[in-house]
């Protein structure tokens, strides 16, 4: 008897990748390239305003067929919403310790050989002047690149965007970070939640 193939949870099928590249064309969205090559890499989403980022850079990286893990709050897991997001590569996570939120996504890109991590460095849908830097705590604990993702709600473009030259400072690089950011001119869905420093 032959064995049952494996679900991989790190791809998405073909027809499914199809559909979601034909929705988010349908929504008028333009994909700038393809996702990020590494295994393991993590790929900043920016700006984060509305809920609708999430559903835009879903469909992005779906129609290349492949999974970017999120960061969803733990209390969102119920049923029957928690067995739709884990489906969506979403991770459930206590954000009331930054510290152990950060330790448990470095334990999970090292429990698998593909793991695409994306995070809004916002951390939040409302206007912050100062960014969080979960991300590159992460980067900087893996050794694993980061890309500085976008979806512009002004040109309706998406893309992983540049693999971004960190340091290992995490305040200059987060730095560094914001002022990149702020050069690209970016429109969020709601403008007045968007602000860079």
């Amino acid at each position: 008897m032959a064995k049952k193939k494996k679900k991989n949870k790190n791809h998405y099928s073909k027809g499914w990748a199809r559909f979601c590249g034909r929705l988010l064309h349908l929504m008028g969205w333009t994909a700038d390239g393809g996702p990020m090559p590494e295994n393991k890499a993590i790929v900043l989403g920016v700006p984060h305003t509305s809920f609708w980022d999430f559903v835009v850079s879903y469909l992005f990286y779906t129609s290349f067929g492949e999974v970017a893990h999120v960061m969803i709050k733990k209390e969102l897991f119920f049923w029957p919403l928690g067995p739709i997001l884990r489906a969506c590569g979403c991770i459930p996570v206590d954000r009331s310790n930054a510290g152990s939120l950060v330790r448990s996504l470095i334990e999970e890109m090292e429990q698998d050989e593909v793991f695409k991590l994306a995070i809004a460095p916002e951390g939040t849908r409302k206007p912050v002047r100062r960014w969080k830097a979960g991300a590159l705590k992460i980067a900087a604990e893996t050794g694993v690149p980061v890309y500085a993702g976008y979806f512009d709600w002004g040109t309706k473009h998406i893309g992983c965007g540049e693999k971004l030259q960190l340091s290992g400072d995490i305040k200059a690089d987060l730095d560094m970070v914001q002022n990149y950011y702020e050069s690209l001119h970016l429109t969020g869905k709601h403008k007045e939640r968007y602000i860079t420093k």
